[in-house]
């Protein structure tokens, strides 16, 4: 028997605003795939879209509503955000799911979604995928999925956060 879970879909408020004018107002998230020989890594992120930090992050074997949880997770404990945040993801399953929706009313999270299939909605995010694999994945061949999150937090944590500069933001 095929079960069918019920999904949440909203409309895309961030509309690609992408500049805004102060930290944790707006929040972008995605997940992509790494690559490794035991299989692939999926990486799920969060980025304020102030800064372009990676506010938070979480590598797992596969692609679930937990793995976008923890993200945004570690996202919430880091920032403590004050006032309502608007966070934008595309429309996949682990965006659309209950639990997804039922975190964000719990931590006052006003959730926004890309259009069916148009990636430019989420651009930042993509921008910041981009930037991995060009600067770091593609050159390459991890064994495990521990060796490609070891290769990623040192990426996020150690160069891309504290020491990468972006033009939106004034070359901070």
């Amino acid at each position: 028997m095929i079960r069918y879970r019920p999904s949440v879909l909203v409309d895309t408020t961030l509309d690609r605003q992408f500049d805004v004018e102060a930290p944790d107002v707006a929040w972008v998230t995605d997940i992509p795939h790494i690559k490794t020989l035991e299989g692939f890594a999926y990486l799920a992120v969060v980025i304020d879209l102030y800064s372009r930090r990676v506010i938070g992050w979480s590598i797992q074997s596969r692609q679930t509503t937990e793995i976008v949880l923890q993200a945004l997770h570690m996202a919430v404990w880091r920032r403590r955000p004050k006032t309502r945040v608007l966070i934008h993801s595309d429309q996949g399953s682990q965006f659309t799911s209950i639990e997804w929706a039922s975190f964000l009313k719990h931590h006052d999270l006003e959730p926004s979604m890309s259009r069916r299939g148009n990636c430019h909605d989420n651009a930042v995010v993509e921008s910041f995928f981009n930037l991995l694999k060009r600067e770091r994945i593609r050159r390459k061949a991890y064994r495990t999925r521990d060796e490609a999150r070891r290769d990623v937090f040192d990426y996020i944590e150690m160069f891309y956060n504290p020491t990468r500069k972006h033009v939106r933001n004034g070359m901070l």
